[in-house]
């Protein structure tokens, strides 16, 4: 599992179309609503839950992958983008792992993010 208390996740950019990897791990009725990319990992967003992959070693043929259900956050922040401060956060508080932060580029759209997660879990 990644270790998310090791500070945030890196800088996320959206991205299009659907990750090969994360596609084959959907279950029945569950649907993708965006995939966000940093150097190598990436994090998808669904319906249901979000899916980190976390791409190790030089060769990049390990895989981890994540699942971090929407139905055990207990809290969730969303910062948008500032001024001077171009990048927006999300963290979300998980019952049994604790606070997991994504930081996206300054081009992603926060909000609607923060809006999807709130009509999942409220």
């Amino acid at each position: 599992m990644i270790d998310f208390k090791n500070g945030s996740f890196f800088k996320l950019k959206k991205v299009d179309g659907v990750i090969k990897e994360v596609e084959q791990l959907l279950i029945d009725g569950e649907t993708i609503i965006g995939t966000y990319k940093g150097m190598r990992d990436s994090v998808t967003f669904t319906n249901k839950r979000v899916i980190s992959l976390n791409v190790q070693g030089v060769t990049g043929k390990k895989k981890d992958y994540t699942s971090l259900p929407y139905s055990k956050i207990q809290v969730f922040s969303v910062e948008t983008a500032g001024v001077f401060d171009v990048d927006s956060e999300l963290e979300l508080w998980f019952s049994g792992v604790g606070l997991v932060k994504f930081e996206f580029t300054g081009e992603s759209d926060i909000v609607k993010i923060g809006q999807i997660i709130g009509s999942y879990i409220l």
